[in-house]
């Protein structure tokens, strides 16, 4: 009498699914503590449709809406600062950082291409980076935009709490709520975002205190396309 086990005897079916349970247990925990995001290429359809939140650092701020973002998966949890280290050296960081686009928001334009910067556009980016460099950060990306920047909202850990970064650019008048509606992201935060701005131009604050001689980062960019 053969007294071997069959494929089908229970013990190797809850033996078997023993292991494809660690398995896909295995799998989630790479993809969402282990496995970094370095370009935004490994972005899926799913991460930008389904709120996904990622966590990193932000190694670089080159304008007032946008800045470089080097993905830390889980967090303290995922090892960063302890097991794993953020790079320290741009030749470390090239090719491993996103770019993000801030959304809801358009900051004064700094000087490219021949034209002249747009007031507060250093102030701007200044702002932005007392704000958020060498920080680590939260963002949910939305959408990716013709320049290959990701766009997405941002947030920062505060004494008072988590802040949406685009939200105090907008309070504190160093930028503007995004003018066109047709390629705007705004996640959940519109009604906010112009709330705040209506509150910051009644202020005078920031950009909004060159009064009539505004010209918004919009309307700027059509006059020197």
């Amino acid at each position: 009498m053969d007294d071997s086990i069959g494929l089908l005897h229970p013990q190797v079916l809850l033996l078997s699914g023993g292991l494809v349970s660690c398995v896909l247990l295995g799998l989630r925990v790479y993809h969402r503590y282990i496995k970094r995001v370095s370009t935004y290429l490994e972005l899926t359809p799913r991460m930008l449709q389904n709120g996904h939140k990622m966590y990193g650092r932000v190694t670089r701020v080159g304008d007032g809406d946008n800045f470089r973002f080097f993905h830390t998966p889980g967090g303290i949890k995922g090892g960063w600062g302890w097991l794993r280290k953020v790079p320290a050296l741009p030749k470390e960081l090239k090719d491993q950082t996103l770019l993000i686009r801030l959304c809801g928001i358009d900051a004064p334009e700094r000087a490219h291409f021949g034209n002249k910067a747009q007031p507060y556009s250093e102030e701007a980016l200044n702002w932005l980076k007392n704000y958020i460099l060498q920080r680590n950060v939260r963002i949910t990306p939305y959408s990716i935009d013709q320049y290959k920047r990701v766009v997405a909202r941002c947030q920062v850990w505060t004494w008072t709490g988590l802040r949406d970064v685009s939200a105090e650019m907008v309070r504190n008048g160093m930028a503007v709520v995004y003018e066109s509606k047709a390629t705007a992201e705004f996640g959940d935060s519109e009604l906010k975002y112009r709330t705040l701005e209506a509150k910051a131009k009644r202020q005078g604050k920031g950009l909004w205190s060159l009064g009539n001689k505004l010209v918004t980062p919009g309307e700027y960019k059509r006059e020197t396309k």
